[in-house]
Parts: structure tokens; C-alpha cells; sequence
């Protein structure tokens, strides 16, 4: 991980100079806290895959399909939390409760959206960051770009002459998150955050150019700011850290197969968390979720296929991105469908028919991978 740009290696051979001088007269090292983000600037985007356009349709939060009483609801939602091998475990604070799939997290607040996008917009300005996209219609935050500071090592040089050049360290990490709404059928509000990391590594022997690659979700990462975001809404501190850290999770697993030859995902759940599973992994592997239909099971989604960059890009395209050329997005819909507890997930082309194709698998792919 880097501490100083590559830039600065001369100034950073100077530091250790001092650094040494320093250690003599007993300069202690600093601790922070491991989330820090309040240092972020803004900054051009990174122009990474999978497509991060911004959304543009007017989708509302309706819960389509028949009528359900909220004391219908709230049996099913006990019964199924209950019941052997659910794979969902609420555990309730006040008007706010976790549920958990696996390493799935998110929060069910009886509250309605209108009155929980205000104080979530504020939580994550908060926390340092920059909205992207602020689309209540839409139910859809997302954060622009970060750095996490706190990951920068405290070290002697950065506690004496990093201090004035700080802009110069870098994690040759960045983080953006989503934070998704859907009104229930009891009237409250499901709220999903998740995690998206790019990392900044060498793509040549000598190591003289770099490219920004994704990075693995970190559910931890997601669970944390859960944990804020329960203490935003009221929950005590130490109510949501206990809360968070013994939500019990039963690990589905989802396998890839073959029916018809088309590649599908099979998992057992029934269609309720299968849902919120699937939509939740979509945020994470960076579709643009342009619309959805539960009464169809159908999420309507982008996706670009992963491309390398060819030219020699710069040192700002190499910190946000560079100008190769980009395939154009390709719209598709995700079909959940649900036989009692068994859960099948398909692609299907823009018209709705069937998709056999390599970018078809590469989605089947990476929903299992997340879901596992």
C-alpha cells in the first residue's frame, strides 16, 4: 500500500533521513480510528467498469403485487425469521431492526422513505462524502469516490513533514457506496448499503504505470456503517454495536448451472429474501439498476463488459481514471423466481428473451460469487 505517490520518492528518501533524527528524541506514533473519510476530496471519477452512469428514469418505491395487511406481513416476517434455516435474523431496537443473509446485512426501519432520506443524506455528508447521485424517486444514494484516510500509515514521516504535503499520500485505494430504500408492504422502509473498492495496481513488470482494478465488496465495511447509521436513527451506541455484531447469519450457498442451455443460479430461499439478496448483490458488483418490477421478479440492469486500458495513461488518469475507450452498456434483466424455497436467478437480453451469452455467464458469475 502506497505512502507516498510515486512522485515523490525522492522527498520520501529525505523523510527517512529525518525520520531517523526523529527517533532518537523519542517522537511517539499516533493512533486513529480505522474509518476515516473525512478527509476526501473530490476529484474527476474513476472511469472503471462495470458502467457507473448516473440514473435518469423516475422509479418510486412502490411494492408492486396484491394487497398485504401490515398484520399479515409481520406474521410472515416472525415465521420466516423462525423458521429452520431461514437464512434472515432480525434483531430489533426500537422502530429499527438488522436482518442478516450470509454476509448480507441490512436494516428495516418502520419509518416511511420520506421521512428517512433527509437524515440519511446527512449521515453520509457526515461521514465525510460526497453524493454522486441524490435521487429520491429514484430511492438511490450513492457516494462519490473516496479515500479511506485512516489507512494511511501513522508513521514519523507523515507526523512531521507529511502533514504538508498530505495530498501527496495515497492508500492506492478508493470506496464508494450505495445506499438503496424499498418501501415494504407494511408501510416502513428496507434500507441496503454496499460497498465498492477499486485498487490501484501495477501493470507492467517495472512497475512504471499503474491501473485501477476493482476490489472485493467488504461486508465489514458495509456492517460499520450500518452500525452508524442504526446510532443516526436513534439506536444507542452500544445497543448497535451489540446489535450488528450478533446478528446470527445462515450461509446459503448458490450454485451455477445449466438449464436449457442457458447458465442460471439456483439457491434455496424463498422469493421474499431472495429478492433482497439478488438486489443487494447488484449494487455490489456496480450494475446500474435502472428499474425493477418485484411482481415480475425482474431487475432492469446495465453492465459493461471489463476491458484493459492499451495507452499509457497519465498521473491523474492513472489516480481517476483514464480515456480508453469503453464498451457501450448493455441493457439486461435479471429474473428472480422462486418455486416454495428454491430460488432460480436467469438473464435475459433487453426484449425479455433468454441470454446464452459470455457476458450472461460473467453476470451468473458474479452474483455467485457475491452470494457466496
Amino acid at each position: 500500500m502506497r505512502q507516498l505517490a510515486r512522485s515523490t520518492r525522492p522527498l520520501h528518501r529525505l523523510g527517512l533521513i529525518a525520520c531517523a533524527a526523529l527517533l532518537v528524541s523519542g517522537c511517539s506514533i499516533l493512533k486513529e480510528d480505522k474509518i476515516d473519510y473525512k478527509s476526501a476530496q473530490r476529484g474527476s471519477s474513476l472511469d472503471v467498469p462495470p458502467d457507473l452512469t448516473q440514473l435518469s428514469r423516475d422509479t418510486r418505491y412502490v411494492v408492486p403485487g396484491a394487497a398485504v395487511t401490515a398484520s399479515g406481513y409481520q406474521t410472515s416476517q416472525t415465521s420466516g425469521a423462525s423458521a429452520p434455516g431461514a437464512g434472515t435474523a432480525p434483531l430489533q431496537v426500537g422502530d429499527v431492526r438488522i436482518e442478516r443473509s450470509g454476509s448480507q446485512r441490512w436494516l428495516v426501519v418502520n419509518r416511511a422513505p420520506a421521512q428517512l432520506w433527509g437524515p440519511i443524506r446527512d449521515f453520509w455528508q457526515e461521514n465525510g462524502f460526497l453524493l454522486d447521485v441524490d435521487q429520491e424517486t429514484l430511492g438511490i444514494m450513492e457516494t462519490d469516490w473516496a479515500e479511506n484516510r485512516a489507512k494511511i500509515p501513522q508513521d514519523i514521516i507523515r507526523n512531521t513533514i507529511g502533514r504538508l504535503f498530505d495530498s501527496l499520500y495515497s492508500t492506492g485505494e478508493r470506496d464508494k457506496f450505495r445506499t438503496r430504500l424499498e418501501r415494504n408492504a407494511s408501510g416502513g422502509t428496507e434500507i441496503y448499503v454496499s460497498h465498492r473498492g477499486m485498487a490501484e495496481v501495477y501493470s507492467t513488470r517495472e512497475k512504471d504505470q499503474t491501473v485501477w482494478q476493482p476490489r472485493p465488496a467488504d461486508p465489514e465495511l458495509e456492517a460499520e456503517f450500518l452500525r452508524r447509521l442504526m446510532v443516526k436513527l436513534g439506536v444507542a451506541e452500544a445497543q448497535a454495536q451489540s446489535v450488528v455484531a450478533t446478528a446470527p447469519a445462515a450461509r446459503q450457498t448458490a450454485r451455477v448451472t445449466t438449464v436449457g442451455n442457458q447458465p442460471v443460479l439456483q439457491f434455496n430461499d424463498n422469493f421474499d429474501r431472495a429478492w433482497r439478496r439478488v438486489g443487494l448483490s447488484l449494487d455490489r458488483s456496480g450494475f446500474t439498476v435502472e428499474d425493477r418490477n418485484r411482481s415480475e421478479g425482474t431487475y432492469f440492469v446495465r453492465y459493461v463488459e471489463p476491458v484493459q486500458p492499451t495507452s499509457k495513461p497519465g498521473f491523474f488518469s492513472r489516480l481517476f481514471g483514464s480515456d480508453d475507450k469503453q464498451p457501450t452498456p448493455q441493457r439486461y434483466r435479471i429474473l428472480v423466481k422462486s418455486v416454495d424455497d428454491t430460488t432460480t436467478v436467469s438473464v435475459l437480453d433487453a426484449q425479455g428473451k433468454p441470454d446464452a451469452s459470455q457476458n450472461a455467464q460473467r453476470i451468473v458469475q458474479l452474483l455467485a460469487g457475491d452470494l457466496n
